[in-house]
């Protein structure tokens, strides 16, 4: 399994982004992916995370009410909308996949993408 992440980019704040964690699998069925962020001199921070088929998402209370997580699981496909971006929003945005099934939210992740620089400048 291999999770790749695109999408980012620079914008100005108060700009959107919309980020894509493209999930290429042979087999197995689909798991529940997290968001993850790391800003300059920053541990990575876990943001989100979307269930299987899309029932359940969890967000950190720093993005709710501006990110939106959603799945596409016939494009085997995650998105992270990013609206009303800050500052702080800046960071390298990686995507993972449940490593653990079965807890909620999930905590282990494994299968890590690239990552997506995000520049969002005041």
């Amino acid at each position: 399994v291999q999770l790749q992440a695109s999408g980012g980019g620079s914008v100005q704040a108060g700009g959107s982004l919309r980020l894509s964690c493209v999930v290429f699998r042979n087999v197995g069925s689909p798991k529940a992916v997290g968001w993850f962020r790391q800003g300059p001199g920053k541990d990575r921070e876990f943001i989100s995370a979307i269930s299987w088929n899309g029932g359940r998402i969890y967000y950190i209370d720093s993005v709710k009410g501006r990110f939106t997580t959603s799945r596409d699981n016939r494009e085997n496909t995650v998105y992270l909308q990013m609206d009303s971006l800050q500052p702080d929003d800046t960071g390298v945005y990686y995507c993972a996949e449940d490593a653990r099934p079965g807890g909620w939210p999930p905590r282990d992740f494994n299968n890590w993408g690239q990552g997506t620089q995000v520049t969002v400048s005041s």
